[in-house]
């Protein structure tokens, strides 16, 4: 289901650049603006997706619901693609006495167009929040065994996305380039509808099958103003007098931590007032204490996706005045992404094969190295690959401007490179750090968290691209990028990221791990176990 909802979600957002381009009359940096927002309202869409994963809905009634509404946007996007009415007139081609009808999408058409983008980030965002969660509950975390395997299952997950990925800038990307965007939209809709007839089969299979457990943002939203209520009053000495959850219930209790301690107070018995919004259980605020920790380490992994979003728009567009012959055969522009994807296709094997246990029998951590260690190296890998980018741009307008000369395309693969060696370090963690770090009744929101960084960092691209355009005088203005500064542009994220490291590493030292407390009446008594890595 995760492959291919990426295949048809990947290919669109490394390829919509070149349709908004050629058939909505859009400009190059309205182009990436709009695919940005899109993306990032997908990713930033999960926490809605998650919501009703964790209140309503199962985790497996949320893929299959939102990839319905996925297969009517990729079907909107098919039918306004095949029927030209739905469509401005194309500018390329147009004889110059008739540029004057050369506009931009606009009324019905734009009103089409966002509608089947938008259905498909809906959709898309549902499947993201629901799924990873909906894999990882396969493994019982009460059993040693089960637990060691589930950071091998998020190192899997990634191998598949990246299958997926893979399928989605080859084989999709050609065919919209040589069968029609047509073919290429009504493609998408299908497989995701096969996507969801492969994950339906597989329903009797299917194990700790989440049962909502209320929603998770309620409960925190009544721990803030519990707390609010009980200003007043002072923490009694010991911590056994603040409300817990009885002993007679088979449910994760999570150990009281020091940091934040003013959120204590929502523990606090009071005889005048009860009731879930003036009283909460430790459990409950340790809960709140998580998702407030997380925050910081989230904030601090935007500005990495912030630099994925150029290799998804301003890198396409390097890419079709870049020499793409390899023999005889052209390679799309689109189909780029393509390195990364490969590194990672080659890299997560060695690494779960190889690196893990080899890290694992120096470090005895079950992954080999903590989450936080993987998600800063990730973030250092991703300054690395600005920096490159920053040079092959740097050259590529060199040979352009001195010899008149096109550079070959694969000169991209260095940054992308690295950034997939980067994708594979911080994606991977964040999954694993936000679902083993969640309580039981927030793993979806978890998940939807982890992807919320990619979301926010597709809008701040948005508003970084126009913010340099502004202050610089018009870097990335020409709609020439022999003309435009794109190298600047790189170099100026490559010193921002490394930056965004350093508040990175003072976020992760302040990371407290959560600790859960098993009792002895439950199934596995081993007493108090520390489920974080440290």
């Amino acid at each position: 289901m995760a492959a291919i909802d990426t295949m048809a979600f990947i290919s669109n957002g490394v390829s919509l650049v070149t349709y908004f381009t050629g058939y909505m009359n859009f400009s190059i940096t309205k182009s990436a603006t709009t695919v940005t927002n899109f993306m990032g309202t997908a990713f930033l869409v999960t926490l809605f997706g998650a919501f009703l994963s964790d209140t309503y809905l199962s985790r497996f009634k949320t893929c299959v619901l939102f990839g319905c509404f996925e297969v009517l946007g990729y079907a909107v996007l098919a039918v306004q693609a095949h029927f030209h009415q739905l469509r401005p007139l194309p500018c390329k081609g147009m004889p110059p006495s008739q540029m004057d009808q050369c506009q931009p999408a606009k009324g019905g058409e734009i009103a089409v167009l966002f509608g089947g983008l938008y259905l498909v980030a809906f959709g898309t965002s549902g499947v993201k929040a629901a799924c990873p969660s909906l894999g990882a509950d396969q493994f019982d975390e009460n059993d040693p065994k089960e637990a060691g395997k589930l950071s091998s299952y998020f190192n899997w997950f990634l191998f598949f996305l990246t299958i997926g990925g893979m399928l989605g800038v080859t084989f999709l990307v050609w065919i919209s380039d040589n069968q029609g965007w047509d073919w290429s939209f009504t493609v998408c809709s299908i497989a995701v509808g096969m996507a969801i007839l492969f994950l339906t089969m597989g329903k009797s299979l299917y194990r700790n099958n989440n049962v909502p457990k209320g929603s998770p943002i309620l409960r925190i939203l009544q721990v803030f103003v519990a707390a609010f209520r009980n200003r007043n009053l002072p923490l009694p000495e010991n911590e056994a007098d603040l409300h817990q959850i009885p002993d007679n219930e088979p449910v994760e209790i999570l150990k009281r931590t020091d940091q934040l301690k003013f959120l204590d107070r929502a523990a606090i018995l009071n005889q005048e007032f009860q009731g879930s919004w003036n009283l909460c259980t430790v459990t409950q605020i340790e809960e709140t204490k998580i998702v407030v920790r997380m925050l910081p380490i989230i904030a601090s992994t935007v500005f990495m996706n912030t630099c994925l979003a150029q290799l998804q728009t301003f890198t396409i567009q390097q890419s079709t005045i870049m020499d793409r012959n390899l023999g005889t055969f052209q390679v799309p522009g689109a189909s780029i992404p393509v390195i990364p994807l490969l590194f990672m296709f080659v890299l997560i094997p060695i690494y779960e094969r190889v690196f893990i246990p080899v890290a694992r029998s120096f470090t005895g951590i079950p992954s080999g190295i903590r989450q936080l260690q993987r998600i800063g190296v990730g973030l250092v890998l991703s300054a690395v690959s600005m920096a490159a980018a920053g040079a092959v741009e740097t050259h590529r307008k060199n040979a352009a401007a001195k010899h008149g000369e096109m550079v070959s395309v694969f000169w991209l693969g260095i940054q992308y490179g690295i950034f997939g060696m980067a994708d594979m370090f911080t994606l991977v963690g964040l999954f694993d750090f936000f679902y083993t770090e969640s309580s039981a009744g927030m793993k979806s929101l978890s998940t939807a968290i982890s992807w919320c960084s990619l979301a926010f960092g597709y809008f701040m691209s948005s508003v970084v691209v126009e913010v340099v355009n502004k202050v610089s005088g018009g870097w990335l203005a020409d709609n020439d990028l022999n003309r435009d500064k794109l190298n600047y542009f790189y170099w100026l994220l490559a010193g921002l990221s490394v930056l965004n490291f350093g508040f990175y590493l003072v976020c992760a030292s302040w990371y407290k791990y959560k600790e859960v407390e098993e009792r002895e009446e439950h199934e596995h008594p081993k007493g108090k176990i520390e489920m974080g890595l440290v």
